[in-house]
């Protein structure tokens, strides 16, 4: 038997592509024989689904739901829509949906979480449908809220089965009223969420670097009027309050349901109907690719490339 050294291992990495703890147990399976260890990952599928694990996925579906105090929202890649639109691939979005409320929001804890007849990580169980499917997959992100007493409603826009959709969307009331009417509120909440993109609850939630960047575009702006230094400083911290924070900022944004109130006024509305007093305690919007860097291929360079090359 062929000691199983580290070398070994990273060799075998290298013209597999798969983790060094499979590697490693391949070897071991088969003596240290290189070849049957390749084959070995091969059948089990793993070999197969990390050749494609370099290829750009930012299609698939967004999965959001909740059980009343409590929803969780993840975002499950594919490569391409046709898959998306797969039963077998919804099939496994509802899954990791429904374990994602457990996980609550933790996505190490989700794809340790067993799914599947076979009872496996979801981590490898997305492994093979890699392999079953021929795309490259992949769990990228969870998040979860929950809240003592009151709802959390989840939302998806652009639905393409239960509770799985290319927006997902989160939202959390805290009160002790009516609850039918709370749930429907948060609904219409959500849809805000989902079509108005706010970035945080409040302004003093923004992230500094973002407020810096349009604070450095406003004072350019102004100083192009000539006013005196003093003045330009009012007139920036005025945009930004006026423009900039409504637009962004949940509570000061014009709630898309009626297009007059803001938000906060639309939760003080709601107070009157539900009552009881309502806290817009936190939301999570999940938009399917957002920050993936998608790969453009230029069919028509492609094609003029490989005519030169004749």
């Amino acid at each position: 038997m062929t000691a199983i050294t580290a070398s070994l291992v990273k060799e075998l990495r290298e013209k597999t592509g798969v983790g060094m703890m499979d590697c490693k147990k391949a070897l071991t399976e088969n003596g240290g024989d290189m070849e049957a260890a390749v084959d070995w990952l091969r059948k089990k599928g793993l070999s197969k689904a990390a050749k494609k694990a370099d290829r750009v996925a930012a299609e698939g579906l967004v999965g959001a739901k909740s059980t009343g105090t409590a929803g969780a929202v993840v975002e499950i890649n594919s490569e391409t829509d046709f898959v998306a639109r797969n039963e077998q691939f919804q099939g496994m979005v509802g899954d990791i949906t429904d374990l994602a409320l457990a996980a609550n929001g933790d996505l190490s804890a989700l794809l340790a979480s067993k799914i599947g007849d076979k009872g496996l990580a979801v981590e490898d169980y997305v492994k093979e449908m890699v392999a079953t499917i021929g795309e490259n997959m992949t769990v990228r992100r969870s998040a979860a809220l929950s809240v003592q007493e009151g709802v959390v409603s989840a939302y998806v826009h652009n639905k393409a089965a239960d509770d799985m959709g290319k927006i997902g969307v989160l939202v959390a009331l805290e009160s002790s009223g009516d609850k039918d009417k709370l749930a429907e509120f948060g609904r219409q909440l959500s849809m805000h969420v989902a079509a108005a993109n706010p970035l945080a609850l409040k302004p003093d939630e923004l992230d500094s670097t973002v407020i810096d960047r349009e604070r450095a575009i406003y004072t350019e702006q102004a100083k192009a009027s000539g006013k005196p230094p003093e003045i330009v400083e009012k007139m920036v911290e005025g945009r930004l309050r006026k423009e900039f924070f409504q637009q962004v900022v949940l509570l000061q944004q014009t709630f898309v349901i009626d297009g007059k109130a803001t938000v906060e006024q639309a939760v003080k509305t709601a107070e009157k109907s539900v009552g009881a007093p309502i806290k817009l305690a936190g939301f999570v919007r999940y938009a399917l690719g957002d920050g993936v860097e998608k790969q453009e291929d230029d069919f028509a360079a492609e094609v003029a490339a490989a005519a030169g090359s004749k």
